[in-house]
């Protein structure tokens, strides 16, 4: 299995940078420009805004079951008066290929309703017997709150365009992301997105929480390009939480995640 998804890695037209949501954004289909979360800080960083206390989380996803292919990953956000300060650490790969990213995001709420954030990465990426390149770049992003159920959501990721100097046809997405959240009742929350990268075609997130009790939810969606199932669930017990997820791909099968986060 590790050589099959070596080859999967290299023969893509191009080598584009991943990056793996928290569970509870992958359990709804992987969408989450408008949600509001710690995991926020690597979808659309605006999501944490409204945090209110310093909290931590650490995550780990296993690709298409490979014991070789994963993401191991970290998020810490501290609040400041009208200001969320954060950070975000991935590691994507396996020893012949490895992504690493880092960021620091910047998030401030004006008057309640509208989000904004900006964050700057520093990229390195490793692929046996070609060496290594860094980079840098930008995220920005938006959240805006029309009422006390509905909110949408705007990213763009790498407005810049930069790119590995080093290492020819390996890059950063430059891409576009609008997303809503509808808070059907206290139980009940649907989102969807739709991503667009370029020189690639849009995929479209849809994704459900339904909240069987205050500290246990179930959560399912699905995603268009390629077409991927996916499903999980969350506990919350005073201020830890476990998150869990799988997302299935067509051809290369299942990927679990799991997360866990703690508030101060």
């Amino acid at each position: 299995m590790k050589y099959i998804c070596l080859i999967f890695i290299f023969f893509q037209t191009e080598l584009i940078a991943q990056i793996s949501p928290g569970p509870r954004s992958l359990s709804m289909g992987s969408a989450g420009v408008a949600l509001k979360e710690i995991w926020s800080l690597q979808h659309n960083s605006a999501g944490i805004a409204e945090i209110r206390r310093p909290i931590f989380a650490v995550g780990y996803e296993r690709h298409f079951s490979d014991q070789d292919l994963s993401t191991q990953k970290a998020v810490f956000a501290i609040p400041y008066k009208q200001h969320v300060f954060g950070l975000s650490i991935h590691r994507y790969g396996i020893n012949e290929y490895s992504d690493q990213t880092a960021g620091i995001a910047y998030s401030r709420n004006f008057s309640g309703a509208l989000a904004l954030s900006i964050m700057l990465n520093y990229h390195q990426l490793s692929i046996h017997k070609y060496g290594e390149s860094s980079a840098l770049s930008m995220n920005v992003g938006m959240q805006y709150r029309i009422n006390d159920k509905f909110l949408i959501g705007t990213h763009i990721s790498n407005p810049s365009n930069s790119k590995f100097q080093d290492l020819l046809g390996s890059t950063i997405p430059l891409s576009l992301s609008f997303g809503v959240a509808f808070e059907f009742s206290d139980k009940v929350l649907i989102i969807s997105d739709i991503h667009k990268v370029l020189n690639a075609t849009i995929d479209t997130k849809l994704g459900l929480e339904y909240r069987l009790i205050k500290w246990f939810a179930l959560r399912g969606g699905m995603s268009a390009n390629p077409f991927k199932q996916y499903a999980g669930f969350g506990l919350q017990y005073h201020r830890f939480a476990l998150d869990v997820a799988s997302s299935s791909h067509p051809n290369l099968g299942y990927s679990p995640n799991l997360a866990f986060s703690y508030e101060f």
